[in-house]
């Protein structure tokens, strides 16, 4: 459950320029989001000394169609890397439940349809898992820095746990009021401040393992 190189070949894929990067003093990334809050939660995952901008205004939209979660971050991270010239971070989460053979996966966040809200998700989840005993799942994050040289560099959180049977708890967004991690206490992510699920998440281990 900890966070590591996706595959032999993603680790090939950093290079070596990427690699004196990661130990040395290049810890300065643009990030694919252009959401503050989200900016804000994900430089606080950072390793101590790293640094994390916000996506330019006028760099727009990327589309997500690569079907695979290394696939969407590249092109998310790759997009703001050649329209800044400075290396960029971006990442990509799917939620992996065993009753649904590994679903949603790559397509989480429009698991109840385009154009579906966060609760309109959590809503489809809850009815087709219904009386559904097998509630193992999992949560899968992939982040890729993309380096000015042309380099990447890739790492992997991923926190196993299950759907619980109804929503519980404010905070968070996405599945975390129906997500109860298995190195928890029993709360769902909703139910953590922001400090407790970073130290259990997905994300934060995939952001930490950048170290």
């Amino acid at each position: 459950t900890c966070a590591l190189p996706i595959s032999a070949g993603a680790v090939g894929r950093t290079g070596t320029a990427a690699a004196r990067a990661l130990n040395t003093f290049v810890r300065e990334l643009v990030c694919a989001t252009a959401n503050p809050g989200k900016v804000a939660e994900i430089a606080s995952m950072l390793p101590d000394g790293w640094t994390l901008s916000p996506r330019p205004a006028e760099v727009g939209d990327i589309v997500e169609d690569a079907g695979t979660l290394v696939g969407n971050a590249r092109l998310k991270a790759t997009a703001i890397r050649d329209a800044t010239g400075r290396a960029a971070v971006a990442d990509d989460t799917g939620l992996e439940v065993v009753a649904l053979g590994g679903g949603p996966g790559v397509d989480t966040s429009s698991f109840a349809g385009a154009g579906c809200t966060d609760a309109d998700n959590r809503a489809k989840m809850l009815e087709v898992l219904r009386g559904v005993n097998d509630r193992r799942a999992r949560f899968v994050t992939v982040v890729l820095v993309a380096w000015a040289d042309g380099t990447e560099t890739i790492v992997e959180g991923v926190c196993n746990g299950r759907i619980a049977e109804s929503e519980r708890g404010e905070r968070g967004f996405g599945f975390d009021p129906l997500f109860v991690p298995n190195d928890g206490d029993g709360r769902t992510f909703a139910e953590m401040n922001v400090g407790e699920k970073n130290q259990l998440s997905h994300r934060g281990r995939a952001f930490r393992a950048l170290a």
